[in-house]
């Protein structure tokens, strides 16, 4: 008979991998990503918007005298805004601006939340530049995702929100509420800086012509040295759809299988 003091075998490790930890990135196992058709009408209005930006930025010095509201309707960036809100009624102002800022968030937080971790790899790679300090803020946002889309509504902050699985109800209050604070204080600073505010306007109006040809020049080089380089933002996102695994759809009415090229859930 065997000793029954005799030492159990130890068991063989478990081949399974380990259970993703909650956070950025960790998509919950019942979300099933969209296909490639769903995503090109998430991208199109982004597309949209980033063009809409674009000719914001290149008519800027003109549009901020001739028709600032305009200005804020292509291109809500905090320089535009301090810069015309003198020039607008508080209802205009706050009207525009908070929907061309609030505009693009849900469509990166959709981003965010139905391909997870593949989406955030994705907003890495176009932000390389800074690649350290984006990847210190999704560390931040397991501790403090409601104050960082308060304080940080922006499109990396709002994809990091749908990542990591924000309730939508409290990302949109976050949201919101965060937009209109900056809107209220960007108020303030133009109200405090009125005179220098006042100059430059001046000066772009009196060097309108000039001003606007330097600026469309500009604005079309980058744009220009950026697409034959082949990362520009419009290229990048025409490109999504191979960046998260989506080249080949799912067969119709055939339920995903995690063999289906990362179809069913962003790589991990």
């Amino acid at each position: 008979m065997p000793d029954s003091s005799a030492v159990e075998p130890t068991p063989e490790p478990s081949l399974e991998p380990p259970a993703p930890v909650a956070g950025v990135g960790a998509i919950a196992p019942e979300r099933v990503p969209p296909g490639k058709h769903t995503l090109k009408l998430l991208v199109a209005p982004i597309i949209l918007l980033v063009i809409a930006s674009n000719v914001g930025d290149a008519l800027a010095t003109t549009l901020a005298t001739t028709n600032p509201l305009a200005l804020v309707a292509l291109n809500a960036r905090s320089r535009n805004l301090v810069l015309v809100t003198n020039e607008l009624d508080a209802v205009s102002y706050y009207a525009v601006a908070t929907l061309r800022l609030l505009v693009s968030d849900p469509l990166f937080f959709l981003l965010g939340y139905w391909y997870g971790d593949a989406a955030v790899r994705w907003m890495e790679k176009r932000t390389r530049t800074f690649g350290d300090t984006l990847r210190q803020i999704e560390r931040w946002f397991g501790k403090a995702a409601y104050p960082l889309v308060f304080l940080m509504p922006n499109n990396y902050i709002c994809l990091f929100a749908g990542a990591a699985g924000m309730s939508v109800v409290g990302f949109f209050l976050a949201n919101i509420s965060g937009t209109l604070v900056r809107l209220y204080l960007i108020r303030r600073v133009g109200e405090t800086f009125e005179a220098p505010i006042d100059g430059v306007l001046d000066f772009l109006g009196e060097y309108r012509i000039p001003l606007l040809v330097i600026s469309v020049a500009l604005v079309g080089a980058v744009s220009l040295f950026e697409l034959r380089r082949g990362n520009s933002e419009v290229d990048a996102l025409l490109k999504l759809d191979d960046d998260l695994g989506l080249a080949d759809e799912p067969e119709a009415g055939r339920a995903p299988s995690p063999g289906d090229d990362g179809s069913t859930a962003a790589p991990r």
